[in-house]
């Protein structure tokens, strides 16, 4: 498990139709205040503003085919040349992260081939790369430093 400081929140959050909403800076727009918006939310702030990935080089809920399904990735991170290097699943604090959320990811993947596969609850984070030798995901101690 990841350890993980989220740097101090300064959302604009307000009420809209009896319930609250969040402006996303990243999609430039006011979404519905869920809980996994809000781990969604801090997790992004944390990418951005501790490790310093490019905010232009993140995708919030891309959509994503499996088959004939369509589904959507919580977060996509690109390398520098436009191409998918990590996936970030996100859920609400109180959903723990079992091996189907795992599961859920890996099936990303197969969508959109990455290096680097994340599952978050705001509180526990993994996450793993592939071990192309090996063929098999390997848990990693902290999140790469973008670009690595």
């Amino acid at each position: 498990m990841i350890k993980i400081e989220f740097p101090a929140p300064n959302f604009k959050i307000v009420p809209q139709d009896g319930q609250h909403v969040i402006f996303d800076v990243f999609r430039k727009k006011y979404v519905q205040l869920t809980p996994e918006e809000w781990v969604r939310q801090n997790f992004l702030n944390y990418l951005t503003q501790t490790l310093a990935y490019p905010a232009a080089l993140l995708s919030i809920e891309k959509e994503v085919y499996l088959g004939e399904l369509k589904k959507r990735c919580d977060i996509i991170v690109y390398d520098r040349n436009t191409q998918p290097w990590m996936i970030v699943e996100c859920k609400e604090m109180e959903v723990p992260l079992t091996q189907t959320v795992l599961e859920q990811i890996i099936r990303y993947h197969m969508a959109v081939p990455v290096s680097y596969l994340v599952i978050t609850n705001g509180q526990h984070t993994f996450c793993c790369k592939k071990n192309l030798a090996q063929q098999r995901w390997e848990f990693l101690p902290s999140l790469p430093t973008y670009g690595k």
